[in-house]
């Protein structure tokens, strides 16, 4: 088994990988780009904020599971990853707690204009007249939009603050709201209307590109304080420049719109960086989380070694297609299932998901085929025809 780690892991995390009889291969240096040349043979793709590539995946001759290290995966090409079925894991929740921490410190640092304050008196510059103006957080109001267990996470801090939290959410309820302590509202633009300061938590799916537009920027309050540690595509970057210019927004953000892969690159929009407060993707890069990522990711790879399926797969269907389902009770000898599918394939009827399940004595066996299409009575009597074959009943 052969692992490339396309990110830094702990030495311990490469010895347990190690253990596992695993060999691993570390060049957390690469890029994108870069990665297609340096697939190879790997089995196993560990990514953190390295994209993955639709090329890399292609030019892979025996990737079978590709990890990434977090918990969001719109670097990954799900695609083409289904294209070539190979897995796509991640690691929901270890990153938690780093996350709401930062956007918590990016509220306060936008509130106070930390950020300002610092670079000006490394000019030089005492301003503490101009920086003593702040509205302080105490008893404002926190809006959140996506209420998962970062956005949870963020609530709970605030109210520790004794700020007020309001939230939207697609799941959130009335009941899930009072248990949480906060007031759920209607929309996203009640939000945005009654909000004194906004932190984003959604995740970015096609449906949620630039979901922070014009109009909702319109709904906020003047000189409010917008914080995102989701995805830079969640917001329209144009959009937050002009709601800095005409109604004193202030913006505090982890990520940007087309935000470079990797540990090291050029930043380009510097003057956008100026404008607000800001940090280079660093929301789950603590040392708590990395570690938790870390074991996480041996415990993905353990779990695929030793049953062949890893845990936390993002792109499999969730929603059968399948038209009916076929129970096949058999004994457990060599070509007895062969002979069903091979009667399916004649048939032109694909098999949806399988299920064999072996009784305890191992003469016997049950399974289950879900298929694309009803059988007819006659294929199950021909089925039925084999004398290895137990009982055979569609449902």
């Amino acid at each position: 088994m052969k692992i490339l780690l396309a990110d830094t892991l702990s030495p311990s995390t490469v010895r347990s990988l190690q253990e596992l009889d695993a060999t691993v291969i570390q060049k957390p240096e690469l890029t994108a780009d870069e990665l297609p040349e340096n697939i190879g043979d790997t089995e196993i793709l560990v990514v953190r904020s390295t994209k993955v590539t639709a090329k890399t995946i292609n030019t892979a001759t025996k990737l079978a599971l590709i990890i990434r290290a977090g918990a969001g995966i719109n670097t990954i090409d799900l695609d083409a990853a289904c294209d070539k079925a190979i897995y796509v894991t991640n690691c929901p929740g270890k990153n938690t707690d780093a996350v709401a921490e930062l956007a918590i410190g990016l509220l306060i640092a936008a509130d106070r204009r930390i950020i300002n304050a610092c670079n000006d008196l490394r000019k030089g510059k005492w301003h503490k007249k101009e920086y003593q103006k702040a509205h302080g957080l105490k008893g404002r109001t926190l809006g959140i939009i996506g209420l998962g267990a970062i956005g949870r996470g963020v609530a709970r801090r605030a109210l520790g603050m004794n700020m007020n939290v309001i939230a939207w959410s697609p799941s959130l309820t009335d009941e899930k709201a009072a248990l949480l302590g906060v007031q759920r509202c209607n929309t996203m633009l009640e939000v945005a209307a009654q909000s004194d300061a906004i932190s984003l938590h959604i995740a970015m799916k096609p449906e949620t590109k630039y979901l922070i537009d014009n109009e909702f920027l319109e709904h906020m309050r003047d000189n409010a304080i917008l914080v995102n540690c989701a995805r830079g595509e969640i917001v329209d970057t144009k959009a937050i420049k002009d709601a800095i210019a005409k109604k004193g927004l202030r913006f505090a953000t982890d990520v940007f719109e087309n935000e470079p892969s990797g540990g090291k690159a050029d930043f380009t929009d510097t003057e956008f960086a100026k404008m607000i407060t800001c940090t280079p993707h660093i929301g789950a890069s603590t040392e708590q989380a990395s570690e938790a990522t870390a074991d996480e990711v041996v415990k993905i790879i353990r779990c695929y070694k030793e049953t062949g399926r890893p845990i936390n797969i993002v792109n499999l269907r969730t929603r059968t297609t399948a038209k009916a389902s076929l129970l096949v009770r058999h004994n457990n000898q060599v070509g007895v299932l062969a002979g069903v599918l091979n009667l399916l394939r004649t048939s032109d009827i694909n098999i949806e998901e399988m299920e064999n399940n072996i009784f305890d004595n191992g003469h016997a066996a049950t399974c289950n085929l879900k298929l694309d299409h009803i059988p007819s009575q006659d294929l199950i009597n021909k089925i039925k025809q084999d004398d290895k074959i137990v009982s055979v009943s569609l449902t």
